[in-house]
């Protein structure tokens, strides 16, 4: 993580405006859990026509288009990039990508230009996709990639859904203070993304959690430092989080940088495991923002609880707070002083989907 992953969206507004405005007459500028779930099979099967031109035109009984990839020939994509590249630019409703099981070694970008996709596994241990890149990799200009260009899978796109899948970036693992060996599994740069029982797997900067609005819920989360970082605002709801780390690391790093800001990071109902010694959150950002609430906290949690970056003058402007967690990590007896436990009505704009505007967008 370093300058080189504050990427910001391409400049598309007036383009998305309109789309996101027909989408919103359309009445698919809801994710629900019929987008969620698998498509039925019928019909799903080699030759079977894709009509993926009646989502962008608006048109088609049911409104949702599905696209199936498989490895074999069966479906209509053997990768998963090919299946987004059938997604028409502009595309108003629902489309549906369901992932066949096997491991997709490949690098995977939903545009912005791409709204409305539903990536669909069949189980986070049957469908894969992976990818090694590290940010000091060279790409084919000579420059190193950075840490922005080394996901996996990125989501450029507004409404992206995905479920039962995992996303894992296999590049060997970075020791502490390691240059370079960031290693992205999944960013998400769109906004309103939701992500059900999804396995996000890699050790130094694994969800790059970058902009927008996030919910991610039931889902299983690996890293080891700073592995879920960026200036976005994000529920993390019943997920759970495993450290791998081989000495000290950190779960979150939120990029907040003004008070006005609204991103930051809320873990509700999340269990700690795993290894190393870890900082619940770092202040990437001057006004980096971190809540813990019902958590269980397992005893690599670091007594101090939270690291101010090496600044001390953050320590007056972050907002790094717990509420009623659990476990013996969440032992407030050595935190630093400038972290707070929270009382009931500090806490509760953190507590339910109402943090991420939920009721605009979540219909669930």
């Amino acid at each position: 993580m370093a300058a080189a992953a504050a990427g910001k969206r391409p400049s598309c507004a007036v383009v998305l405006g309109l789309l996101l405005a027909a989408a919103s007459a359309a009445g698919a500028e809801f994710i629900t859990w019929e987008d969620l779930t698998m498509p039925a099979v019928a019909g799903l099967i080699r030759g079977a026509p894709v009509d993926v031109k009646s989502a962008a035109a608006g048109r088609g009984g049911v409104g949702v288009s599905t696209i199936v990839v498989s490895q074999d020939g069966t479906g209509h994509s053997r990768t998963v990039q090919g299946a987004v590249d059938m997604v028409p630019a502009g595309n108003t409703r629902r489309v549906k990508i369901l992932v066949r099981p096997g491991v997709y070694r490949e690098k995977v970008t939903v545009p912005i230009t791409k709204p409305f996709v539903s990536l669909i596994g069949m189980g986070t241990g049957r469908t894969v996709i992976t990818w090694n890149a590290r940010a000091s990799d060279i790409d084919r200009s000579g420059h190193q990639v950075g840490t922005f260009y080394s996901a996996s899978f990125a989501v450029e796109a507004d409404y992206f859904c995905a479920s039962h899948i995992t996303f894992e970036n296999s590049a060997p693992a970075a020791p502490p203070g390691a240059v370079g060996m960031q290693a992205v599994a999944l960013r998400l740069s769109g906004d309103k993304t939701m992500l059900y029982r999804c396995r996000i797997l890699g050790t130094q900067d694994t969800l790059f959690d970058n902009i927008g609005r996030h919910y991610l819920y039931n889902c299983d989360i690996q890293g080891s430092i700073d592995f879920i970082f960026g200036n976005a605002r994000s529920l993390y709801q019943g997920c759970a989080l495993h450290a791998v780390a081989t000495s000290y690391g950190a779960i979150a790093a939120s990029q907040r940088s003004s008070a006005s800001d609204e991103s930051g990071f809320s873990f509700v109902g999340c269990r700690l495991t795993g290894s190393g010694m870890l900082y619940l959150g770092r202040a990437w950002g001057r006004y980096a923002r971190v809540v813990y609430a019902f958590c269980d906290l397992g005893g690599i949690v670091v007594p101090q609880g939270w690291s101010d970056w090496g600044d001390r003058a953050r320590t007056k402007t972050v907002m790094f707070g717990e509420y009623k967690c659990k476990g013996p990590g969440a032992s407030s007896r050595q935190r630093v002083p400038w972290s707070r436990a929270l009382t009931y009505e500090e806490a509760r704009p953190f507590l339910g989907r109402d943090y991420i505007n939920g009721e605009q967008w979540l219909r669930l």
